[in-house]
């Protein structure tokens, strides 16, 4: 799983750092931005901040996504690839996704 924040949807409310402390960080600037280790990836931030979520970490990241008023924070989640009589195994893929609002209801 990997994450990233749009700094341009941020409300700068700091519910992820919150909940993920050891995933996110707020800056100065007033603007969450996602940790990798001990490297704040501010520079140039957004997608570009794509970084891993740490072990254990999964549930708190998805919940600091529920949660995000701005509904900024991305996830990446791994995909299995698929493989065997003819199919073709490009290599592993990613899907994009932003969770749903905690009691929100999912389509129509």
């Amino acid at each position: 799983m990997k994450v990233w924040i749009d700094q341009d949807l941020c409300t700068g409310d700091g519910l992820c750092e919150e909940i993920a402390p050891d995933v996110f960080a707020m800056l100065d600037d007033g603007l969450a931005y996602v940790k990798d280790g001990d490297k704040i990836l501010s520079e140039p931030g957004g997608a570009a901040g794509l970084a891993p979520v740490p072990a254990g970490q999964e549930e708190a990241t998805i919940e600091s996504a529920e949660e995000c008023p701005g509904e900024c924070i991305y996830i990446e989640i791994d995909c299995p690839t698929l493989s065997g009589p003819g199919r073709a195994a490009p290599g592993p893929s990613f899907g994009r996704f932003r969770p749903p609002k905690s009691g929100t209801r999912a389509g129509p």
